[in-house]
């Protein structure tokens, strides 16, 4: 069976991670010392008083109005165009609102991200190749995990474990975690990838 290959979008195929710091450091809610990384930067703002808050205040920012200066993972193009060489059909699945609750700019999330998947090749012919058919953004993780059924997808590339752990998540689908600053090696039936080159070994290194 040809492999059919969903991937989340959100923190797998961008990052946030030097943008995020930035503006935490601009908005005067981290040091400099912080170390930049999306989830100690999240960790360290929540210390603070108000600090969810906060730290939804910046989420909306990076995800919105700010989203143009986020910037691709490395090698996560490499593994799309490897998989476009195999004939293997592959899906963009995330779970995104169309605004956030605390923008005041009133940003469309889910176009923010279009915008920025265009402007890095993602439905170029000669980039990565997708139709925009091909992307969904879901409201809920329900939706998300509904729509990884329909779409038939035989493996699942996602940096939430917890999505992998819903009772509602197709059993039959494997499951690989994008975990850069995570545990290598395998987690019960969830196998843990430290980059896009390991994911990239995972699938095509037996046939090379």
């Amino acid at each position: 069976m040809t492999p059919v290959v969903g991937i989340d979008f959100d923190n797998t195929l961008v990052s946030y991670d030097e943008l995020i710091h930035r503006v935490a450091i601009d908005r005067g809610l981290i040091g400099g010392e912080t170390e930049i990384a999306k989830r100690l930067v999240r960790d360290r703002i929540r210390l603070r008083p108000g600090g969810e808050i906060e730290w939804q205040k910046l989420q909306a920012l990076v995800y919105g109005p700010l989203m143009s200066q986020a910037r691709p993972i490395a090698g996560a193009g490499d593994f799309v165009r490897a998989c476009r060489g195999r004939g293997f059909r592959v899906y963009i699945v995330s779970h995104k609102t169309e605004f956030a609750g605390y923008d005041e700019t009133g940003t469309n999330l889910r176009d923010a991200a279009l915008a920025w998947m265009a402007s890095h090749g993602f439905f170029a012919a000669d980039g990565l190749g997708f139709d925009p058919a091909q992307i969904f953004f879901e409201g809920t993780r329900d939706a998300k995990i509904e729509r990884i059924r329909a779409l038939g997808c035989t493996h699942f590339i996602d940096d939430l474990a917890e999505v992998f752990l819903e009772p509602g998540f197709p059993p039959t689908v494997r499951k690989l975690l994008y975990s850069p600053d995570g545990v290598s090696g395998d987690a019960g039936d969830v196998s843990v990838m430290a980059s896009w080159p390991a994911i990239h070994d995972y699938f095509f290194a037996a046939a090379s």
